[in-house]
Order: C-alpha cells, then sequence, then structure tokens
C-alpha cells in the first residue's frame, strides 16, 4: 500500500457484538491503526448490544448490521450483498469455529483474501457446544485463504498442527495500549476513594462476560472462602451476560451482597484495575485471556486456571492454579501468594511479552500490506 493509494477497508465480521475480549481486541488494533492506509468496517449481528458507533465513525470506519448467521438464508444473502458493494479485497472474520458462515458468503462474493481468526478453544465440560465446534472445525480450512489466531494453542485447535507446524498460521497477540493500563498509585487512591473502598480492604476482581466459559460460580466460591479468611474483602465484578442474574442470586444466597459489586459493563475498564489488589480467572478454557495481561500490566498478582494457556503470563506475578482445586485450596495459595506483595509498574514486562499495541499493531498493517500485494491465498 502506498502512501499516496486509496485507503483498504477491510471488513471484520465480529458476529453479536456484546462489549467481550474480541471488540476489545479490535478496537484496540483498530485505534491504533494507520487510518490515512487501512479503515476497518465492522460487519455485526443486527441484535448486538453496546457498539460504540460514535467512536467507531469518528475514526471513518463503518457498523453495518445484518441478520444473525443462525437465519441462514438471509444471512448469506445480505452478507454477500454487503461484501460486494464494499468490493472488499479482504475480510477477517472473528467468530471462530462459526466463520465457516461469513467466509463461504465472502467466498461466494468473490472476494480474494478471506481470514479466519482462532480466538478460542473449547472444554470437555460443555458437551453440547463442544460437539457443534467439533462439527464446525471440521471445516474451518475450507472457505478461508489464510489462518490467524490469538495463540499456538488457539491456532493448533482450530487449524490443527500439521498446517500449525507449517508455518501457515499467523499469530496475531492480544495487543494493549500499555499506557492505559501501567500502575498509578495516585490514580488507584483515586479510584478506590469513588468506590467508597478503605486502604486496608482488599480488593478482589475479575472483568469479563457473564457466561458459562468464564466460570464466575466458581469464581464466587472462591471469594467466599477469602471473605472466610479476610472479613475486610470485596469482590468487583465487571462485565455483563446471560448468567449475571444467577450470579447476583447466588451472591444473595451465600450473605455476600454487601461484599460483591456487580459493576456490569464498562467503558474504561483500565481505571477500574488501578482500584484492585489481585485478578482472579479461573475460566473453563481460553484462547488467551486479554484480561490478564491488562491486569498484569496494571501490576496486579494474577491467578488463572490452568485452562488458560501459559503464553498468558509475562512475569511471576502470574500463577495457575488446577480447577481440580477446590475453592478453600484456590483461596489458601491466593492469600498466601500476595503476603508481602509489592505493587509495581510492569509495562516493560507487558512490552517484552509482544503485548505492545504501539508495535504490534504495525506488524498487522505490514501483514495486511503483504497479502494486498500477493493478491490471494493458501489456495491458489
Amino acid at each position: 500500500m502506498k502512501k499516496d493509494s486509496k485507503v483498504v477497508r477491510i471488513a471484520h465480521i465480529v458476529g453479536k457484538w456484546v462489549g467481550g475480549g474480541v471488540e476489545a481486541f479490535l478496537m484496540n488494533y483498530y485505534k491504533n491503526i494507520d487510518h490515512s492506509k487501512i479503515q476497518f468496517d465492522f460487519i455485526c449481528d443486527d441484535d448486538s448490544i453496546n457498539i460504540p458507533y460514535e467512536e467507531i465513525e469518528k475514526l471513518g470506519g463503518k457498523v453495518i448490521l445484518i441478520p444473525p448467521y443462525q437465519k441462514v438464508v438471509k444471512y448469506q444473502k445480505e452478507l454477500r450483498r454487503v461484501l460486494k458493494d464494499g468490493n472488499y479485497s479482504i475480510v477477517h472474520s472473528h467468530i471462530n469455529t462459526l466463520s465457516v458462515f461469513p467466509l463461504m458468503a465472502a467466498k461466494k462474493a468473490g472476494i480474494p483474501i478471506r481470514i479466519a481468526h482462532s480466538h478460542s478453544t473449547t472444554n470437555k465440560t460443555e458437551w453440547k457446544k463442544n460437539l457443534m465446534k467439533q462439527v464446525l472445525r471440521l471445516f474451518a480450512k475450507v472457505y478461508p485463504t489464510h489462518y490467524y489466531a490469538c495463540s499456538e494453542h488457539a491456532g493448533r485447535w482450530m487449524f490443527g498442527d500439521k498446517v500449525y507446524d507449517e508455518g501457515k498460521v499467523t499469530l496475531v497477540n492480544n495487543a494493549i495500549d500499555l499506557d492505559n493500563f501501567k500502575y498509578d498509585e495516585k490514580f488507584r487512591a483515586k479510584k478506590r476513594k469513588e468506590f467508597d473502598i478503605k486502604d486496608s480492604t482488599l480488593v478482589v476482581g475479575n472483568i469479563g462476560r457473564f457466561v458459562t466459559v468464564k466460570n464466575h460460580s466458581f469464581l464466587i466460591d472462591i471469594f467466599n472462602e477469602i471473605y472466610k479468611k479476610n472479613n475486610d474483602s470485596i469482590l468487583l465484578l465487571a462485565g455483563q451476560g446471560p448468567l449475571v442474574d444467577e450470579m447476583k442470586e447466588k451472591v444473595k444466597g451465600l450473605g455476600l451482597e454487601n461484599n460483591v459489586t456487580f459493576l456490569g459493563q464498562i467503558d474504561n475498564v483500565y481505571e477500574v484495575y488501578q482500584a484492585m489488589d489481585l485478578f482472579i480467572l479461573p475460566s473453563l478454557y481460553e484462547g488467551l485471556g486479554m484480561v490478564l495481561i491488562e491486569a498484569e500490566c496494571a501490576g496486579l498478582p494474577c491467578f488463572a486456571s490452568t485452562e488458560v494457556p501459559e503464553i498468558a503470563k509475562v512475569n511471576d506475578n502470574m500463577k495457575f492454579i488446577s480447577l481440580e482445586e477446590d475453592a478453600n485450596i484456590w483461596a489458601d495459595k491466593i492469600l498466601d501468594a500476595i503476603k508481602g506483595y509489592e505493587r509495581v509498574d510492569c509495562t516493560k514486562d507487558v512490552q517484552n511479552a509482544g503485548y505492545d499495541i504501539k508495535l504490534e499493531v504495525k506488524k498487522l498493517e505490514k501483514k495486511y500490506s503483504e497479502l494486498l500485494k500477493v493478491g490471494g491465498g493458501l489456495d491458489e
């Protein structure tokens, strides 16, 4: 892409925009990419929520709503129309195994460069969802011309060991703006004052969508055990999702209403990390666990299940604990690990691990440029 060439618009298939990790990943890259060369158009299901229309349009992007993939005929017809009208050269899909549907439409629309991006994996406990993923995974390599993933784990799961070992999977790190997330002692004091949190209070935190995979029920069990050992503790939960009411009922049943705060969907999540003292992510599975990168950048001690890829660990402040251990064991290990912990600026560790958006966005720009120069993919 020459500087005097026209701006290249890339169609990003988001599916349902709900304000989760994939959307955060996309917006981090979009806000930092060179808009004089590249623009993103976000193609979302028409039942999406929390789409930042104003921010996207201000940066020159577009939001295009289409019927959800479940309405197969309408979805295919409308998506093909959108892709043809947009005259796109690249379609980049972020809906994991479901990418088979938009990339099928993209191929029929004659889009030459079709990227399937794996952001997640699966877990044996969600057998119904897992069965659908396993079936769709058989078609993961049928329609894309290029394979992308957020981690080796996610890449191998979606596209297979052979393809990964042949170097056909491009890793795109879930990078963040380090300046936003770096630890700031003065800002920490300000946020805790806003939340009416005493200096002595232990603040346990989690940011994530309220869905089964995030394992909020077990997280609340862990906090319950922490609270039994230290009743000057609170839990901050940011995010929304279908299980939020169920989790509120669980909190009420445990008598923790005064110690657990549901913050809902938050735009400036980096501010919330400052108020926390530790971060817990007991997920059933993750492609990476982007919130851990953010929490580590904020200097927080982090505790994740062993189902989270080790690549999420950027320094020794991150500990992994098996989900086979009960909540009491998790609480003991967490409280033992944070004894004498001193919070410091960890942005250098995060940068060295490859999660600095200022550096990583240049790599993605280069990738797009190379694809456009070649004009084709793996099947040509």
